[in-house]
């Protein structure tokens, strides 16, 4: 196995690689602090309104919140008419920790919402019309809004908030606030009529296996476990993951998370708390992020960026034999690429356009994934494409 290899880690840091040593941390037991919720005395079960049925296979694309609030909304949805793409992830609470729309006057979002999507109700009246399956992103714990709104939520370099190197804080996954603060903001989105939730940003901020004795935070409940920082923060991730799914249960939707691609191949990622099999076990889909670009020679592929069909194919080899090993696995749905990785230099990418996005969907096909979603940072898709080569 690769000892040092670079990778990046989702979807919005198309540029952002990081050091990962494996093989250090052996897997131990995953100690649960979820509470068991009490039966409830009748079967609770929300009416959005809205009707939507599941695709025969989830074929989506990544949409902001600027995109689905403006002219490129209706752009996006011919294309949806055009093709064999039937879904999209629209940012529901965005990469900074604001909501991409004004909730109303009695939610306790109120504070953070943004007017990029003035109508949501008519956005989601047009999926439904064109049966368009609509799946809400909540990125979780990437949230400097919450962080420095309470600096005791996240993480405290001396005096201040923690900062990544591109500005960003994050808030804490051992507090349960953190938690239901956000298992919150996607109930709304299912009470708005969204049919999935994504949670994306499920994990502690990258290389914080170096920071977690430096930086000043709280373990809360997690404290007092016999077991090593690494395990905490592994239950933690698992944890919250556990609990959301619960907690959604009466809104009948489904539940997802975004995942490195390179967490199949470990036991687990040490600094992030990212678990793949702990987590798949409590989703309904599982969506590993594993654009060609992003990846070193881990596979024997010198330069994966150039060889997209053969990169994608054996990662999904590696994880067809991973979720094979789970009692009750999730639904495949893994992240695509759609862009240009020009930013690799000179021989070590290759312009993205038809072929290579036909070749990513049919090694996936190939070992049986039919599900997957396209990513585009700016949401301007390849046209022509084959979504069912």
């Amino acid at each position: 196995m690769l000892v040092s290899a670079l990778f990046t880690v989702n979807p919005s840091e198309a540029k952002e690689q990081e050091n990962l040593e494996a093989g250090q941390n052996p897997q131990r037991e995953h100690v649960s602090l979820v509470k068991t919720l009490p039966e409830k005395v009748s079967r609770f079960q929300f009416d959005s309104g809205f009707h939507f049925q599941y695709p025969d296979a989830v074929r989506g694309i990544y949409v902001t919140g600027h995109s689905a609030g403006g002219e490129k909304f209706n752009k996006l949805v011919k294309m949806m008419d055009e093709t064999d793409l039937n879904a999209m992830v629209i940012d529901i609470k965005d990469d900074w920790g604001n909501l991409t729309y004004i909730p109303a006057e009695k939610s306790h979002y109120t504070d953070i919402g943004k007017p990029y999507i003035k109508d949501p109700k008519k956005v989601l009246k047009t999926m439904e019309e064109k049966q368009i399956y609509p799946i809400a992103r909540v990125v979780v714990f990437k949230d400097s809004v919450l962080a420095n709104k309470k600096p005791e939520w996240s993480y405290k370099e001396g005096n201040t908030v923690w900062k990544n190197g591109r500005g960003e804080s994050f808030v804490n996954p051992f507090l349960k606030e953190v938690w239901d603060y956000n298992i919150g903001i996607a109930i709304e989105a299912a009470k708005m009529g969204f049919q999935e939730i994504q949670f994306d940003y499920v994990r502690f901020p990258e290389g914080f296996e170096h920071r977690d004795s430096s930086l000043k935070y709280s373990m809360g409940e997690y404290e007092g476990l016999k077991i090593e920082n690494v395990q905490k923060r592994v239950s933690a991730v698992t944890d919250f993951v556990e609990y959301a799914r619960k907690q959604l249960e009466p809104y009948g939707v489904k539940v997802s998370v975004d995942i490195f691609g390179y967490t199949a191949t470990l036991p687990e990622a040490p600094g992030i708390g990212q678990n793949f099999s702990k987590i798949s076990e409590h989703v309904d889909v599982i969506s590993s992020m594993i654009y060609p670009s992003h990846w070193t020679s881990y596979f024997g592929i010198a330069k994966p960026d150039l060889e997209p069909y053969k990169l994608v194919s054996e990662y999904a080899k590696l994880e067809k034999r991973k979720l094979g090993e789970l009692d009750s696995p999730p639904v495949s749905r893994p992240w695509l690429q759609d862009f240009t990785a020009s930013y690799l230099g000179a021989g070590n990418y290759k312009e993205y356009g038809r072929a290579e996005v036909e070749a990513q969907i049919k090694a996936l096909k190939e070992q049986g994934i039919n599900e997957f979603l396209l990513w585009n940072a700016g949401n301007s898709y390849t046209q022509n494409v084959d979504y069912t080569p």
